[in-house]
C-alpha cells in the first residue's frame, strides 16, 4: 500500500466519514487470562468513547512506509482451506458477529503475541463505499467504483496510570491519585485485505508495528503466515554490506560520500511521488555505477547482492503436515525489499573514528575531505568564521 492508500483508510476514522459497524474486543492480563471483552455496534457507543478509538485506529495506520507500514503478500498454501487467509477471509466475511471464530482469532493471537503484561485486542469491521474519482483525481461522492469490506485489528498494551497527587474540589485539598489501567497506543496492528490501488486486495495484508525492530515475529510466521520482511535496521546492514563488499579496496571517504549524496538526490525527487523509493538489484546497481565505482569492482557485484540478501532473507519453513505426507515448505519472499529512506541517513551525514565522531549538513558534505598531513590520514574539516565549541564562540583567525 502507498501512503495516498494509507491515507485514504485513516480518513474514514472521524465522526462525519466513519462507517464501522462492529467493534470486538478481548482484555487480557499478564497470565494470558481473557478478563473481559468488547460487543458492541461502534455507531451507537458514546461519542467520546468512540473518539478515543479513532485515535488507536489512525495511530494504527501510522508512520513510515516500509517502516512501521509494511505490506506483506500470503503465500499461496495460505489462501486454501486451513491457511491463515482463509481464516482471516472468514472473520471479515462473518462481519465480527459470529463468536467462535472471534474467540478462535483472540487464542490465536494469546498464543502468538509475545507480552507478559496486560493488552488489549482490539478488532472493527468496516465497509467503504470507495467513491470514484475523475480523471484529474477528483472524488466524485456520488459515483461508487467498488465496496471495501475490511477488518482491522490493534494490540495495545494497559499498563497503570502513573502515581502521583491529584487536586480534590470537594474537600479543596490534593490526595494521593487513585491509578486506574490505562489503554496505550497500539503496539502492532494489522489491515486485512490490503487496500491497493484504491481496490480491495485479499493476496495482501497491511502489518503495523510501533517499534520497527520489534517485528513480533511469531505473531507474524503464525497469525499472518505471510512472509517475514527484515527490519528497517537490517535493511541498512544488508545495503552497507552490499556497497563494501562491491567496493572492498576502493571503498575511501570520497567513493562513500558521493554514493551517499546521489542517494540523497535520488529519494530528494522522489519525496513527492505516492510510491517511496525501494532500492532494487538494478537501482543498487545503477546507483553504484553511476556514482563512480570501477567496471572492475562491478563485474562481481551480483555474486555480492546475492550473496549478502540471502544470508539476510528470513529461511523457509516446513508447514505442520500428517506423517505420511511429505513436508511442504512455506515460500518465503526471495528477493530482499529495502526502501531507501531506512538505509540512507537524509538527516545528517556521519563521519566516525572509535574516538570521534563527526556530524555533517547532508548538503554540505563537500566541507569535509580526507588529506594526507605530515605522513598521517586525516579528516579535513572547512569551518567558516562562526565556530563554537560546547557553545561557546571561539576565534578561529
Amino acid at each position: 500500500m502507498t501512503k495516498k492508500d494509507v491515507l485514504e483508510i485513516r480518513h474514514l476514522f472521524a465522526p462525519k466519514e466513519c462507517s464501522i459497524s462492529k467493534i470486538r474486543g478481548c482484555y487480557v492480563d499478564g497470565d494470558c487470562n481473557k478478563v473481559a471483552t468488547i460487543n458492541e455496534q461502534f455507531l451507537t457507543m458514546p461519542e467520546e468513547e468512540t473518539y478515543k478509538y479513532f485515535e488507536i485506529l489512525k495511530k494504527t495506520l501510522s508512520g513510515s512506509i516500509g517502516k512501521n507500514l509494511v505490506t506483506m503478500p500470503f503465500p499461496t498454501s495460505q489462501e486454501f482451506e486451513g491457511g491463515t487467509q482463509e481464516f482471516l477471509n472468514k472473520l471479515r466475511k462473518s462481519k465480527l458477529e459470529n463468536d467462535e471464530l472471534i474467540n478462535e482469532f483472540y487464542d490465536k493471537v494469546i498464543e502468538n503475541y509475545d507480552y507478559t503484561g496486560n493488552y488489549l485486542i482490539l478488532l472493527i469491521h468496516d465497509t467503504y463505499d470507495v467513491p470514484g474519482k475523475t480523471t484529474d483525481g477528483i472524488m466524485m461522492d456520488d459515483a461508487s467504483d467498488e465496496v471495501y469490506d475490511y477488518i482491522m485489528c490493534s494490540i495495545c498494551h494497559v499498563n497503570l496510570s502513573k502515581a502521583g497527587l491529584s487536586y480534590f474540589d470537594v474537600e479543596s485539598t490534593f490526595h494521593n491519585r487513585v491509578r486506574d489501567w490505562v489503554v496505550d497506543m497500539p503496539d502492532i496492528g494489522f489491515l486485512f485485505p490490503a487496500f491497493i490501488d484504491r481496490s480491495t486486495d485479499i493476496h495482501n495484508v497491511l502489518y503495523y508495528t510501533k517499534k520497527p525492530e520489534e517485528l513480533h515475529d511469531s505473531f507474524i510466521s503464525n497469525l499472518l503466515g505471510t512472509s517475514l520482511p527484515i527490519t528497517a535496521g537490517e535493511q541498512k546492514d544488508v545495503f552497507q554490506e552490499i556497497v563494501a563488499e562491491t567496493l572492498g579496496d576502493d571503498c575511501n571517504y570520497d567513493m562513500v560520500r558521493t554514493i551517499h549524496d546521489n542517494l540523497n538526490e535520488m529519494i530528494e525527487q522522489r519525496k513527492d511521488s505516492p510510491e517511496p523509493l525501494t532500492l532494487s538489484k538494478n537501482t543498487i546497481k545503477n546507483l553504484l555505477t553511476e556514482s563512480g565505482v570501477s567496471d572492475e569492482k562491478m563485474a562481481d557485484f551480483d555474486a555480492h547482492y546475492e550473496k549478502v540478501t540471502a544470508a539476510a532473507a528470513p529461511p523457509e519453513q516446513p508447514s505442520e503436515n500428517p506423517e505420511d505426507e511429505p513436508a511442504i515448505v512455506v515460500p518465503r519472499e526471495k528477493s530482499t525489499v529495502m526502501y531507501a529512506t531506512n538505509v540512507a541517513n537524509t538527516k545528517t551525514f556521519e563521519v566516525k573514528t572509535p574516538d570521534v565522531v563527526i556530524k555533517v549538513n547532508p548538503e554540505r558534505t563537500d566541507l569535509v575531505e580526507t588529506m594526507e598531513i605530515d605522513g598521517r590520514k586525516c579528516i579535513v574539516i572547512q569551518i567558516s568564521d562562526q565556530v563554537e565549541v560546547n557553545g561557546i564562540p571561539i576565534n578561529n583567525k
